[in-house]
């Protein structure tokens, strides 16, 4: 059981935080910039929020500019979907990366075959996560393997009680966990795995969990620690604390706003 992450959800839905005048959109835009900024995006969420609303383009790379108005778009099919509680299918998920990389993916020619990272399309070649870095499944393995993802997920979904807060959360870093494990695409598996992350939290209405750029370094050793043990504790444990302390630093930011 964690008592301080219902007692910090409580404190936040108490204050009302989540009723300010465009939070949500303005939540997704932060949810969006953390996770491109993990990726290497230096697109700030101001700049961002111009972008998206007013159309104003930034002083940053266009290849940039485009992963954060994919993922935007992404995003949205993506809480669609979540608010029909559709089914998570491959080919559902194949459909969300494909927006996710669809101005920045790449076609590849490979002994295993032609395929597009744009279009969503599974790798047909191995990778590894830079120079010594791990390997990740053979590509061969992918469609069975990201298959019984989706059975896996779609039979928890079923399973776990809408109003267990912290069930549904374990659920959501669980399968955030897993997917990146299977590393199904050539790129954007860590968007994706957040994106997934997210949706899960939004069908049942959860505050959506933000993976801060700040804290990337620890996210990315915390995914390598549960990798070597085989088991996903010590990624669960970081992201219930990191979830936590964001929440926090919004209600401290919240107070110190009204009492000014």
């Amino acid at each position: 059981m964690r008592p301080e992450l219902l007692k910090t959800i409580n404190e936040y839905l108490s204050l009302g935080i989540g009723r300010q005048l465009d939070y949500g959109k303005f939540y997704l835009y932060s949810i969006i910039t953390h996770s491109t900024a993990i990726e290497g995006s230096t697109v700030t969420e101001i700049e961002n929020r111009l972008l998206f609303d007013e159309g104003i383009s930034a002083n940053k790379p266009m290849a940039e500019q485009l992963m954060n108005l994919d993922l935007k778009k992404a995003y949205e099919q993506a809480f669609v979907f979540a608010e029909k509680h559709e089914k998570i299918t491959v080919k559902l998920l194949c459909s969300l990366s494909a927006l996710v990389m669809r101005n920045t993916g790449s076609d590849y020619n490979t002994i295993g075959g032609t395929f597009s990272s744009a279009k969503g399309e599974l790798r047909l070649l191995n990778v590894s996560a830079g120079i010594g870095g791990k390997s990740y499944l053979a590509w061969q393995k992918i469609p069975e393997k990201l298959q019984q993802f989706c059975d896996w997920l779609n039979e928890e979904r079923t399973k776990t009680d809408p109003n267990d807060i912290e069930k549904v959360y374990e659920l959501s870093f669980e399968a955030h966990y897993r997917l990146v494990n299977i590393h199904p695409w050539t790129d954007g598996n860590g968007r994706m795995s957040r994106l997934v992350m997210n949706m899960i939290q939004h069908e049942t209405g959860l505050i959506p969990s933000i993976v801060k750029k700040e804290s990337r370094a620890a996210y990315i050793q915390s995914l390598a620690e549960s990798q070597e043990a085989e088991n996903s504790n010590k990624f669960i444990d970081f992201m219930f604390n990191h979830h936590i302390e964001n929440l926090q630093r919004q209600i401290e930011e919240y107070k110190h706003s009204m009492a000014q």
